[in-house]
């Protein structure tokens, strides 16, 4: 075994009997957050990929899931367009180059998650015409894209978030590709691009759109210099591209979402790692125009992060605590609002959680959809494990749900899963008969992504 090799083994070792952490509550609006600690190397543990093998995930009883499109090449996020079809970006970015000797072990434990398959750098398009659950057509909408990642639909026009820039494309209803070159409505913040994923949705009137534009870093390890208008959500003018930052302090916002109930912004926000297996936890919440969420020099309101330098304690005196907490490194990239009575009154008002599974603990936490009920405007209950089975019996992945999306026209949920490569859909059984696509391709503009 060479140096680098037996180095390495010897990291994962010492990794691997970080153990699982405390087993405490943190689902919730206040969730115990247990005392920090720090290891030469935090715990490290990810599910490896694994076929279906002819399987499907779970879902509660009087429900039913189908793959609606397999072989895709790293699916992320959706969009429902009026008239039915369904956009689906697909890709990986990124290109941070590691600053640590634990930054080389915590990727290649990253990658042992990851499926193989090629980065598709395009947007597709699916189509299941007669609603029987399986897209009879799917197709390479646009091409030539640098990590696409969030959608959104605004005033005829496809919009698409890639790790650099924003992009705006004309479309026809009914249209399957789309050729023309689009034009760039901005440029997005992409220098090193430790967190490339830039997440979108649009507000309830169209007029505005919402990037969220992660951290550069962990906690600022890389120089606070290089994290301008980074842990930020801008809102954009998409008929000028002039944009503002909205909120600041939120290290990753991996997925945002109108509320239809009140047109409210929300977010799901991945935190910081390496302070332990039940910290910090990731997060659901509002966006509160203005408001600082406490990264990196705090977490949950005023805990103080004590590795950051220097220390900002008059900003983290105004750090926002978030609304409802999903637990430690569940790795959230989904959301979608339940929008209608499809599913019955369980499912009235409230919120879908893609929780992608996360690297930081040696217990797997997340490699599931979630759903967070909701009492008025606000998160009013303990969350539902409403689709799992994506962990097999030996601890392999067959899956890892990312987006997700409320698909009205249909009253199904959508589930974005980039290691199968494929996007899952789950109805209601016996529900009301599918909408026809053909009829619906005047209908009302979705606006989120």
């Amino acid at each position: 075994m060479t140096l680098p090799a037996a180095a390495l083994a010897l990291a994962l070792c010492l990794a691997a009997c970080g153990g699982g952490g405390p087993d405490v509550d943190q689902a919730g609006p206040d969730p115990v957050l247990p005392a920090q600690t720090e290891a030469l190397l935090p715990a490290m543990n990810i599910a490896t990929p694994a076929p279906w093998n002819g399987a499907l995930p779970t879902v509660p009883e009087g429900f039913e899931i189908t793959p609606l499109a397999t072989g895709l090449q790293i699916p992320r996020q959706m969009l429902v367009l009026p008239n039915g079809d369904i956009l689906v970006a697909e890709g990986m970015g990124g290109h941070a180059p590691a600053l640590r000797p634990k930054d080389l072990i915590a990727g290649y434990i990253k990658g042992k998650g990851k499926s193989d398959a090629k980065s598709g750098d395009r947007v597709s398009l699916l189509r299941d015409a007669d609603g029987d659950g399986r897209a009879e057509m799917v197709s390479e909408f646009i091409t030539g894209l640098d990590a696409p990642y969030g959608l959104a639909y605004v005033g005829g026009a496809v919009y698409v978030a890639n790790q650099d820039n924003l992009m705006r494309f004309p479309y026809t209803p009914g249209q399957t590709r789309i050729t023309a070159p689009g034009e760039i409505v901005t440029k997005l913040p992409s220098r090193i691009n430790h967190h490339w994923t830039k997440a979108m949705t649009a507000s309830a009137d169209g007029s505005r759109l919402y990037v969220g534009i992660g951290s550069n870093s962990n906690v600022g390890e890389r120089g606070m210099e290089v994290e301008e208008d980074r842990a930020v959500i801008w809102e954009i003018d998409p008929a000028t591209g002039m944009h503002r930052q909205m909120v600041s302090g939120i290290r990753n916002p991996t997925a945002l979402a109108i509320n239809p109930a009140d047109g409210a912004l929300w977010a799901v926000v991945n935190e910081r790692d390496e302070l332990g297996a039940q910290l910090v936890p990731d997060y659901l919440t509002r966006i509160r125009d203005g408001a600082f969420y406490g990264w990196p020099y705090s977490y949950w309101g005023q805990h103080v992060d004590p590795r950051v330098r220097p220390q900002q304690p008059e900003l983290v005196q105004t750090a926002v605590v978030p609304d409802y907490s999903l637990g430690s490194h569940h790795a959230p990239l989904g959301l979608a609002f339940m929008d209608g009575g499809a599913w019955g009154p369980r499912f009235a008002g409230g919120v879908f959680v893609g929780e992608h599974g996360s690297w930081n603990r040696q217990d797997l936490a997340g490699y599931k959809v979630s759903w967070i009920p909701f009492a008025g405007m606000s998160p009013g209950g303990d969350p539902v494990d409403l689709v799992t089975g994506f962990i097999d019996e030996d601890g392999h992945a067959r899956g890892r749900p990312v987006g997700v999306t409320w698909d009205a026209q249909r009253g199904a949920l959508l589930i974005a899963d980039d290691v199968s490569n494929t996007v899952w859909r789950v109805t209601r059984s016996g529900g009301p008969a599918p909408a026809a696509q053909t009829a619906r391709a005047s209908g009302p503009a979705p606006t989120g992504g």
